[in-house]
């Protein structure tokens, strides 16, 4: 009598086999996020990059006139919306459209699930630079963008690896709750290799890793960012879960930036925000 195997086992057999399409990182997002980091970033550097991808560009033009930047003049070429925006906000735009193509779907339910998560990796993103800056570490900015932008890549791995697996196996089916399992017993493992074998640096990687252990390393400033940037979109259920009980202000790595309930509660504030992106 054969065993019967659960789907997190098969998608770990299926990932072991080395049978997996591979989603494709953008490595023009890459490029800016190694500008965005500089104490002086460039715009026309940052103007080039943006502009020789074609996707790339009209997203950041789409989303540059959105509603969340409502009351600004229209902006019709990139560098235009450089001087309108500023350089740090057309490269953060220009990161949250390379990381939107990733979270597509043909599947009706998965759809909905990269949706939630795809409001949830902007609010970690926003919420987490937000945060870099009022516990008075600026120059983690535009990293703590970056790593909360893509700590959950793994989710998304593992969704991906099920239409894989739908495809060559039409009997498989999957419930709500057997993705949310495979989802939250993979997603952390497999988004530190995915995020590897992209080579993106390993600082970023660990966050991806790491951003649901019990406890900290109390030296890593930028995972203690996107972890408490995690929670506060969890509390506010911006995602998948909603976790309304938790209290941030009593957290570990709200003590480890100094933050009260009062700045928590500004971040809160932006988070409900961040929505609006995601619309």
């Amino acid at each position: 009598m054969s065993k019967k195997v659960s789907l997190v086992e098969l998608i770990e057999e299926y990932i072991e086999r080395g049978d997996i399409v591979l989603p494709v990182f953008n490595s023009a997002a890459m490029r800016v996020q190694q500008e965005l980091v500089k104490k002086e970033p460039e715009m026309r550097t940052l103007v080039n990059i943006v502009s020789g991808d074609q996707s790339l560009s009209s997203q950041v033009l789409q989303m540059a006139n959105s509603s969340f930047y409502k009351g600004l003049a229209e902006v019709l070429t990139i560098r235009a919306a450089v001087v309108r925006l500023g350089i740090g906000e057309v490269g953060r735009i220009s990161l949250i459209s390379a990381a939107q193509n990733q979270f597509q779907s043909k599947d009706k339910e998965h759809r909905q699930i990269m949706r939630r998560l795809w409001q949830h990796s902007v609010g970690c993103a926003m919420g987490a630079r937000w945060l870099a800056k009022r516990s008075g570490f600026e120059d983690l900015e535009g990293e703590a963008f970056f790593a909360g932008l893509f700590h959950d890549v793994g989710k998304l791995f593992v969704l991906m690896i099920i239409e894989q697996l739908k495809k060559k196996s039409s009997g498989l089916r999957t419930s709500s709750a057997l993705l949310s399992e495979a989802m939250t017993s993979l997603h952390s493992r497999q988004g530190y290799s995915l995020m590897r074998k992209w080579s993106i640096p390993e600082k970023y990687c660990v966050v991806a890793r790491d951003h649901h252990l019990d406890s900290i390393d109390g030296r890593n400033f930028l995972l203690a960012l996107v972890r408490l940037a995690n929670m506060a979109c969890n509390t506010l259920g911006i995602g998948i879960v909603k976790y309304p009980e938790l209290v941030v202000s009593s957290t570990e790595e709200a003590h480890m930036l100094n933050l009260s309930e009062i700045d928590l509660a500004e971040l809160e504030i932006l988070l409900e925000d961040t929505k609006v992106l995601t619309a």
